[in-house]
C-alpha cells in the first residue's frame, strides 16, 4: 500500500511540475525586419549617382506615401532617389528580403547601405543623416537624427 502511495504522490508532483511549466510564457515573437546592407546599384535608377535613397514602400501603406514625398525632395545631381512599390516591383522586396514598409535605404557609390530606416522617418532625420553621410560632420551637435540603423561602422 505504501507503495502505491508513493507512485501515485509521485505522478501528482510530475503533473503540478507539467502543468507550471506549461504556463510559462514562450520566447517573444521577433518584431525586427531586415535592413538590407548592400546593394547593387544597377537594379535602381541611376547608378551612376554618388548617392542613391530608396525608399521600398507598398501601394497599400499610408506611411509608405508622406516617406517618398520627403525623400523624393532629396533627388539632385549627387543623389539618386527611386520609390520601390512592392505591387509594382515585388522582385526587388524579395531581392533585398524587404519584410516591411516603409523602409528606407541611403547607399553609397557602391552600394554600401549607410543608413536605413524602419517606418515613418521626418525631413528633419532623412536630411540629417543624408547630409552626414554626404559630408561627415555636417550636422551640427544637437541635430542628431532620430531612430534609425547606421550601418557605416
Amino acid at each position: 500500500m505504501s507503495s502505491a502511495l508513493l507512485v501515485i504522490g509521485g505522478v501528482a508532483i510530475a503533473l503540478v511540475v507539467a502543468v507550471v511549466l506549461g504556463r510559462k510564457p514562450g520566447a517573444p515573437a521577433s518584431n525586427t525586419h531586415h535592413v538590407p546592407n548592400l546593394l547593387n546599384r544597377n537594379d535602381f535608377a541611376r547608378p551612376e549617382a554618388p548617392w542613391l535613397v530608396a525608399v521600398f514602400t507598398s501601394s497599400t501603406c499610408d506611411t509608405c506615401a508622406g516617406v517618398w514625398e520627403r525623400a523624393e525632395l532629396l533627388t539632385s545631381d549627387q543623389v539618386a532617389t527611386q520609390r520601390i512599390d512592392f505591387q509594382a516591383d515585388k522582385a526587388l522586396h524579395e531581392r533585398y528580403n524587404i519584410d516591411g514598409v516603409p523602409t528606407l535605404v541611403v547607399a553609397d557609390a557602391d552600394g554600401a547601405v549607410k543608413r536605413g530606416f524602419l517606418g515613418p522617418v521626418t525631413a528633419t532625420d532623412l536630411w540629417a543623416a543624408v547630409a552626414d553621410e554626404r559630408e561627415p560632420g555636417s550636422v551640427p551637435p544637437g541635430c542628431e537624427t532620430g531612430d534609425f540603423y547606421d550601418q557605416s561602422s
